[in-house]
């Protein structure tokens, strides 16, 4: 019933910027803890940073901070993670998650940072 949809991924060189979007159904998106993952090829997936409700709490990896913000428009259902700066360790598939009595995962898109 709850669906999470990821969307704007794609190949960018190092020192770009992507911005991507988590639209949520299904879920009363208002109350619920955003956030953003990401597993690169070999490794655990790991938390890209969160955001409250409200939006009034963010926080980030120490590897993404001061690169990465995370907003949500609660009108809209929907979560962004703006990036830039991006290096290729960045390169992972991203996925938008969701907590509200239970979590929820999108099914990813693909972050390529390349030359």
């Amino acid at each position: 019933q709850v669906l999470l949809v990821e969307s704007g991924g794609g190949l960018v060189q190092p020192g770009g910027s992507l911005r991507l979007s988590c639209a949520a159904s299904g879920l009363t998106f208002s109350s619920a803890l955003m956030s953003w993952y990401r597993q690169a090829p070999g490794k655990e997936r790991e938390l890209v940073g969160s955001i409250t409700s409200t939006g009034a709490r963010i926080n980030y990896a120490d590897s993404v901070k001061g690169r990465f913000t995370i907003s949500r428009d609660n009108a809209k259902n929907t979560v962004y993670l703006q990036m830039n700066r991006l290096k290729p360790e960045d390169t992972a598939v991203y996925y938008c998650h969701a907590y509200r009595w239970n979590p929820y995962w999108g099914q990813g898109t693909q972050v390529t940072v390349s030359s």
